[in-house]
């Protein structure tokens, strides 16, 4: 389950996420440096000041506005439903492949069933007018992967998307599930044909996105989903694919994160197969069963985070040495004109890191061990975490890097 935070520092975090001129990156930084979102509310205009420019600065020190106090109350009753959770930074269940990312979200929503999280994944991506035979392969290829224990992440889109999800539901309960990534709020179903099967998902599987609830699906909103689906996986699975389409920008975005790129090759002559052999021909790789991926992955690590190092005998280079970049990072990441945080030593940084030691730990034995109070400790834990002094492992415990 995930941390259940006070009333004052959840509201602080929807509030976080509300603020669209931040953005991923600021926020990042000022959580360095303030440690949780309600310090950030409550520093004073000379702190904010050092990392914000004046307008930034003026908005965080002004009371909320009404619309997004109803956005607030509007989130908090939508998490009374048992299904409905808010994974924040601080969460040991929050996908730690995404702290990859330079812009990983502060906020995750959910919808469904959380101990898909913890599962190894393989993202399944493609045409959104794709062929039958397309559909076909990708529904087979998802069923399989779940069959054995893998998640299929997708992004609900039409096409191989909906054909993915709906396949790694046919493997049955208790198997691997899959996880859909939403481009817009989690109360939404975009396309509206997919309702039934989002909600299929949500008994199954899960469902996450990023965007506040109520948003709609604007065109901007998809890249920033497909930077989530190439993150959170071992690999990116391409179905049929032009030579410009989404899919191709995820599959790239997931070479530069280090993961596998797979391709279906297909007819020389469909349009739909240029994009598979434009991946295969820049070094992702070709395959034709689940086997082979399953093969392909069974010599890296199986925890849903990759091996450190790609490189084998049996490829000419690594996909994240051969894939082109896209530059398709949020520009508002970029922080390099604010200033260094504070580097003095920091006496409860000593405290947490002995209490680590150099064996993974859960949250409890660390609380047992400080002897502080849970909020303090998460503070902490995010702190060390942003400043890349620890990692969090797929099962939710902590450890020292």
């Amino acid at each position: 389950m995930p941390i259940l935070l006070e009333h004052t520092e959840l509201r602080a975090w929807i509030r976080l996420t509300l603020e669209p001129a931040l953005g991923a990156g600021r926020i990042h930084r000022l959580l360095s440096v303030f440690s949780l979102p309600h310090n950030i509310y409550t520093a004073s205009t000379s702190s904010l000041a050092r990392y914000l420019d004046p307008g930034l600065v003026a908005r965080l020190r002004k009371a909320p506005t009404a619309d997004v106090l109803q956005t607030i109350e509007d989130t908090i009753r939508w998490l009374d439903h048992p299904q409905h959770h808010l994974l924040t930074l601080a969460d040991p269940l929050y996908p730690a492949t995404l702290l990859q990312l330079e812009d990983s979200p502060p906020v995750l929503y959910a919808h469904g069933q959380l101990p898909v999280l913890t599962r190894p994944m393989l993202a399944i991506v493609g045409a959104r007018s794709a062929t039958p035979e397309g559909e076909r392969n990708a529904h087979d290829f998802a069923e399989y992967l779940a069959r054995h224990g893998w998640c299929v992440v997708s992004g609900l889109a039409a096409g191989i998307d909906g054909a993915a999800h709906r396949g790694a539901l046919a493997a049955g309960p208790g198997k691997g599930g899959t996880l859909a990534i939403l481009g817009t709020g989690i109360d939404r179903v975009y396309p509206a044909s997919h309702r039934a099967l989002a909600h299929e998902i949500a008994e199954q599987g899960l469902m996450l996105s990023e965007f506040p609830l109520g948003t709609q699906g604007l065109k901007y909103h998809f890249p920033r989903r497909n930077r989530l689906v190439a993150a959170l996986g071992q690999g990116v699975l391409v179905v049929e694919a032009a030579t410009r389409s989404g899919s191709l920008i995820t599959a790239r975005l997931a070479g530069e994160l280090g993961r596998e790129v797979f391709a279906i090759p297909g007819s020389i002559h469909s349009p739909l197969s240029k994009g598979c052999h434009t991946l295969i021909r820049q070094g992702a790789k070709l395959v034709e069963s689940g086997q082979d991926i399953l093969e392909e992955l069974s010599q890296t690590s199986l925890s849903g985070i990759p091996a450190a190092s790609s490189s084998r005998a049996d490829t000419p280079a690594s996909t994240s040495q051969t894939l082109t970049q896209t530059g398709a990072s949020d520009s508002s990441a970029n922080t390099s004109s604010l200033p260094a945080a504070d580097t003095a030593p920091n006496p409860d940084t000593e405290v947490l890191l002995r209490a680590l030691g150099y064996e993974p730990k859960n949250i409890d034995a660390l609380q047992a061990h400080t002897q502080w109070p849970l909020d303090h400790l998460i503070s902490q834990l995010t702190l060390l975490e942003v400043r890349g002094l620890l990692s969090r492992l797929p099962d939710g415990r902590y450890q020292r890097r």
